[in-house]
């Protein structure tokens, strides 16, 4: 497939206008593409199979062998390199000091019907998480643990975000990721093996040396409100973490990556 390649120099072209409306979920979704800035995070992404559709480039830029690899990597697919100024790029991107490189993806299959629960030993599950840095750190919880993905049950923020992309620094592209209401995430979680695990407080054993299972699904709730009660009492096993001081609670994301290392060290 042939590539095509072109300079844009306008901020009023209609490629500028229409890449710049994905920082927009309403936008995102209608195009179902997002955006990627950084040369480490589309790196991460051409290791991992992922090549933009678009890649863009800024015309004053320093030569890099990494560079030079994601361009003939999207020419060999046949997607679109465009060179553009640095402040049209920071007006696609949205940052004062844009990188000199990002690039236009096509969003992911995100039904559960696309994972392999069999594939990996953990996986994280988040419900109604509404801060796009909070599901960025549990992908990249998720890939340092070894994690097959994350679930994001009922109204999340959006996964595809410029923001959670940033944050998952690149493990938007190494963990599967699926999206589902409570009622069929538990029907499909019950089809098959899997013990659902939920940091709580109602019931709860201590989290260091409980029963872990795999394929494990740890559970964490809203920045806020935490777990709904019907969904903890759902699952097979509630653990509690220590508060030795003032707070009453940890951070949800930080309280996966603690419970998601201790189900790692039990299952290995």
């Amino acid at each position: 497939m042939a590539a095509h390649r072109r300079v844009i120099t306008g901020f009023s072209n209609p490629t500028v206008k229409a890449l710049r409306a994905l920082r927009e979920k309403k936008h995102r979704k209608a195009a179902r593409r997002f955006l990627t800035e950084g040369l480490r995070l589309l790196t991460d992404a051409r290791e991992c199979g992922h090549i933009p559709e678009v890649l863009m480039l800024a015309d004053r830029r320093d030569p890099h062998p990494l560079l030079t690899a994601l361009e003939e990597a999207v020419e060999a697919s046949g997607g679109e390199v465009i060179e553009t100024t640095p402040d049209i790029l920071s007006k696609i991107t949205g940052k004062d000091n844009p990188q000199a490189v990002a690039g236009v993806f096509a969003e992911f299959d995100t039904s559960l019907e696309a994972l392999d629960r069999s594939g990996a030993d953990i996986w994280l599950v988040a419900q109604a998480l509404r801060d796009p840095g909070n599901i960025g750190t549990m992908l990249r919880t998720g890939d340092a643990i070894g994690a097959g993905g994350l679930i994001l049950i009922d109204d999340c923020a959006d996964p595809f975000s410029v923001e959670t992309v940033r944050a998952s620094m690149g493990a938007i592209f190494t963990q599967k990721l699926a999206q589902a209401p409570w009622a069929e995430f538990e029907s499909w979680l019950r089809k098959g093996d899997g013990q659902l695990v939920a940091a709580s407080l109602r019931d709860a054993q201590p989290y260091r040396g409980a029963p872990y299972a795999a394929p494990c699904f740890v559970m964490v709730g809203n920045e806020s409100r935490g777990l709904p009660e019907e969904y903890e009492m759902a699952c097979d096993l509630r653990v509690t973490m220590p508060m030795k001081g003032r707070a009453d609670s940890l951070n949800a994301a930080v309280a996966a990556a603690v419970l998601g290392y201790e189900v790692l060290a039990s299952l290995s």
